[in-house]
This record gives structure tokens, sequence and C-alpha cells, in this order.
């Protein structure tokens, strides 16, 4: 029986004003290399989309060794749109897969094994795997003893199901499916509000993109104290929830008077979380029953026209 052949693997990974977060992640990305091997051979994009080339620095003075080699590319637009399509030409110039992590995460070891294994036994076009919210170990007690985690993670699936919803936070896509679907891009208008992830999905998924899930190939978005604030919680539900509205409209996939719908049961949903709580003789969890609330106010931005620019 013949062996099956190697997988060239690139993956890109978009940068700005976090050099310590980005070399972490590089550390992460070089240990599942190692683990991958000699099966799939990985090579790294770091997308520096500082104005002042910060993180080429990272780059240069790194030792992290990559099959294919880590490779640095200048965008500088503060627009992460056009920063992830400078990604995707890079990637798909060096592989066979184009994966795309964030720099404020790490990969688990077995992160792109787990990848290509849900890809070989379902034969798909691309795979999504989870990334889970891990707060600092010094964070208040109302953030880790309240479900706010839940609210930034995703939740689990079974290994190797088919999914409709992908994100660019930790997912591989097939670099043929790419060649031929040239509109299937990230939109640069939305680079600044944010969404252009699942608007780009939503257009691969409409062009026959075959997407399965990987349980076990985690990324762990790894929280920091400037987010462990509550005000940070909150605006970030308010983005959240206008970032869902604002793609949906754009994507085709829910009509105004259908996400007006949505934000009413969420509403609800958020003023009976205390009581809900209260019943089972449990904290009422009022922070978090008024944060979530917020997504649902952005929601109705978003009906409305109003855009929140990203956090």
């Amino acid at each position: 029986m013949s062996l099956a052949p190697l997988s060239r693997v690139a993956v890109y990974v978009c940068t700005y004003k976090r050099n310590a977060e980005l070399a972490r992640m590089l550390d992460s990305l070089e240990v599942a290399a190692k683990h991958a091997e000699p099966r799939y051979q990985l090579a790294v994009v770091v997308v520096d989309d500082n104005p002042d080339r910060a993180a080429e620095q990272v780059v240069e003075a790194s030792t992290r060794s990559f099959p294919l080699g880590l490779h640095y590319r200048w965008c500088g637009s503060g627009n992460i749109a056009k920063a992830r399509n400078t990604g995707l030409i890079a990637c798909m110039e060096l592989g066979d897969w184009v994966a795309m992590v964030d720099d404020d995460q790490i990969v688990v070891p077995e992160w792109l094994t787990e990848l290509m294994k849900v890809q070989e036994d379902t034969e798909a076009d691309a795979v999504t795997a989870p990334v889970l919210a891990r707060f600092p170990d010094d964070s208040p007690s109302w953030l880790t003893n309240q479900p706010f985690a839940n609210l930034w993670g995703t939740p689990a699936k079974p290994d190797g199901i088919a999914v409709t919803d992908l994100q660019t936070a930790n997912s591989v896509i097939r670099v043929n499916f790419l060649q031929d679907n040239p509109e299937v891009r990230f939109s640069n208008d939305l680079g600044k509000s944010g969404g252009e992830d699942m608007v780009f999905y939503r257009a691969a998924l409409e062009a026959g993109l075959k997407a399965h899930y990987s349980h076990h190939a985690v990324n762990w978005e790894l929280e920091s104290s400037d987010r462990a604030t509550y005000s940070y919680q909150l605006r970030r539900c308010l983005w959240h929830g206008n970032t869902e509205a604002i793609t949906n409209l754009r994507a085709g996939r829910d009509s105004r008077l259908r996400l007006v719908a949505r934000s009413a049961k969420r509403a609800v949903k958020a003023a009976s979380h205390p009581i809900q709580q209260v019943k089972k003789k449990e904290a009422p969890q009022f922070r978090y029953a008024f944060a979530y609330s917020l997504q649902s106010v952005g929601i109705l931005l978003g009906v409305l026209g109003v855009r929140i620019n990203h956090l």
C-alpha cells in the first residue's frame, strides 16, 4: 500500500501592536509543526499590519524552525481584511492548504495533525475548530465565576461533523478552492468594523465549500489584563451583537425583521438569566446578564445601519 502524499500547510498570523503575543503564538506553532512531522509540512507567514513594521523584528530575531520556513509580509493598513488578504496570497504560493490563526492565541501541540485528520476523513475543503477563551489568573472573581468565557468561546461540536459556521481564528481551507473561486476574499470595507471573517466563509459556503469540524484542534485565546475589565466586556458584547447584524444583513442570511426578533429573544434570555440562577439556588450573575443584554442592543443598532468599529 502506497503512503499518502505529504501535505503542505501554510498558516498566516495577522498582527498589530502585539509583538509579545505574536512571539508566544509562533512558539506554539513551532511545537505543532514538530508534532505533525513528517506527514504535514508547515510554513508560517507573519502579516505585519503595523504602519511602522514593528513585528518585523520578531521575525528577524526568530530562531524558530518550520519545515517550509518563517516568512514576513508587511501590510501596514490598519485594516484587518486587507491584512488577511495579504496572508491568503502569500500562503497560496507556499502550500496546498491555508490555515488561519490570531496573534493573541496559542495552538495545542496536536492542532495541525487534528485539523488535517478531519480533512482526510471527510474529504473537506475546509476544517474549523474551537477557540476557547482563557482569562489571566489575577482576573476579578466575577469574570471567572460568571460564564463570560462562554460569550467569546465556541460551543463544542462532535468531531468530524459538517458545519456551516467557520471562523478564521482557527481554520484551514484548500488552496485549490481559493484559486477556483477568486471572488471569495475578505471585504476591505469590513476591515475596521469586523465581521469580514464571517462574510468570507459564508461566501465560500455559497460557492460550494464543504466544511467540517475538528473537536480536538483547539486554539486558546489568551485574554490580556486590559480585557479583564467590566467596561471592556460591555463594549465587546455591544460590538459582537452589532457585527452579527451587519454581517448577516451583508450576506443575505437574515432579514431586518428576523434580526429584530432575535434581538428581542436575546434580551428576554438575558433578563431571565438571574431568575433562572436563583431558581437553581445559585448566584444571580447580574454582571453577566447585563453584559449579555447589550448584544441585543448591538443587533438593533446594526439593523438601523449603525456600525461599531472593532475594539
